[in-house]
C-alpha cells in the first residue's frame, strides 16, 4: 500500500486465485472494480538511473503492453483525431474528461483501454492525437537504445499544445462546461499546462515528464485553481521520492487551496499507472490503485 505521504487509505483487497486470462476482482471500501486481467508481452528490464534525467529514461519506452479490444472509436473533434470513450447509459454531456497519452499515443493498446476504463466508470473520455500521427514507434517499446530525447524535440509544446486547444474549443462548442484532465509521462505535463492556464477544473497526473522541481509545481502553485491528484511510484527515476516529498512542501498542507494529494506507490516505477506489470504485485496494485484513486478524486471534484 502507499506510504504514510496519503492523505486517505484505500482499504483493497486482492481476490486469491485469479490467472493468466482469467477475470479479476479488485475491490476498495467504495468502490467494486471488476476489469479483465489482461495478457502482457514480456517486459525487458534496464537499469534505473538515480537522478532526475528529463525523458531520456529507459523507463519512459519500458512496461507490459496489455492484450484487449478497445471499445471506443475514433472522431473527429476540431479537426483532430481522438479515442473516444463513451459511457452506456445516461450521461452528463456537459462534462468531459480528456486523457493525454503518454509517448505512445492513440494507437497503442494500453491507452484506449485505459479510455475504455473511464468510459465504464461514467466518464465521457476523449485522447486527442496531441502527437500529430507521430507517437513513438513499436520498435521504441522496451528498447533502451531508443532515443527519447531526439523524439522529443519533434514533438515540443509549440507543435503538440494546439491539437489540444482545438479538441477542447470543439468540446465547448458542442455543449461542455466542465473539462477534467489526466495525463500520463508524456502528457502529464500537458495537464499541468492546462491547470495553470485555467481551462480544466479538475486534474489528475500520473507519473510526469518535462518536470522541473520545484519551478513547475511552484508556478502550478501561483497559477492554477484546479484540484490536484499527482500518482507516483517510488522508483521513478524522472521524480525522486525526496523531489516527490518537496512537491509535497509546496502544496500539501492546505497551502494550495483547491485541493493536493499525492499517493506514492511502493515498488513502482516510472509509467506504472500505464505500462504497469499486472502480474508483479506492487505494479498490480499501484497500476489497479492509482486508477482507483483517479476515479474517487473525479467523483469527489468533478
Amino acid at each position: 500500500m502507499a506510504p504514510g505521504a496519503n492523505e486517505q487509505q484505500l482499504d483493497m483487497t486482492l481476490l486469491a486465485g485469479y490467472r493468466l486470462g482469467h477475470r479479476f476482482r479488485f475491490e476498495q471500501t467504495h468502490y467494486n472494480l471488476q476489469r479483465y486481467l489482461r495478457v502482457s508481452i514480456a517486459l525487458i528490464s534496464h537499469p534505473r538511473s538515480t537522478h532526475k534525467v528529463e525523458m531520456s529514461c529507459s523507463d519512459c519506452v519500458a512496461g507490459k503492453q496489455y492484450l484487449g479490444s478497445p471499445q471506443g472509436k475514433t472522431e473527429i473533434l476540431g479537426g483532430v483525431s481522438c479515442y473516444v470513450g463513451t459511457p452506456t447509459g445516461e450521461y452528463d454531456r456537459t462534462k468531459a474528461l480528456i486523457l493525454l497519452t503518454d509517448i505512445f499515443g492513440v494507437k497503442f493498446s494500453n491507452n484506449l483501454l485505459l479510455v475504455d476504463d473511464f468510459a465504464k466508470k461514467g466518464y465521457w473520455t476523449i485522447a486527442p492525437d496531441y502527437l500529430h500521427g507521430d507517437p513513438a514507434p513499436p520498435y521504441a517499446f522496451n528498447n533502451p537504445k531508443f532515443n527519447v530525447q531526439a523524439w522529443t524535440q519533434n514533438h515540443t509544446p509549440e507543435a503538440t499544445r494546439p491539437p489540444i486547444d482545438k479538441v477542447i474549443q470543439a468540446l465547448k462548442d458542442q455543449g461542455v462546461t466542465s473539462l477534467a484532465v489526466t495525463g500520463y509521462c508524456f502528457g502529464g505535463r500537458y495537464a499541468i499546462d492546462l491547470a495553470c492556464d485555467q481551462v480544466v477544473d479538475v486534474i489528475v497526473v500520473a507519473h510526469p515528464s518535462q518536470v522541473v522541481v520545484p519551478t513547475t509545481f511552484e508556478t502550478f502553485a501561483q497559477k492554477a485553481k484546479a484540484p490536484f491528484l499527482l500518482e507516483m511510484g517510488n522508483e521513478d527515476n524522472e521524480i525522486s521520492v525526496p523531489q516527490q516529498e518537496e512537491i509535497d512542501t509546496i502544496l500539501g498542507g492546505g497551502k494550495y487551496a483547491p485541493g493536493y494529494k499525492r499517493d506514492c506507490w511502493p515498488g513502482c516505477p516510472h509509467g506504472f499507472a500505464v505500462r504497469g506489470d499486472m502480474l508483479e504485485p506492487q505494479q498490480f496494485a499501484g497500476k489497479e490503485g492509482s486508477f482507483i484513486n483517479s476515479i474517487a478524486w473525479l467523483q469527489l471534484y468533478f
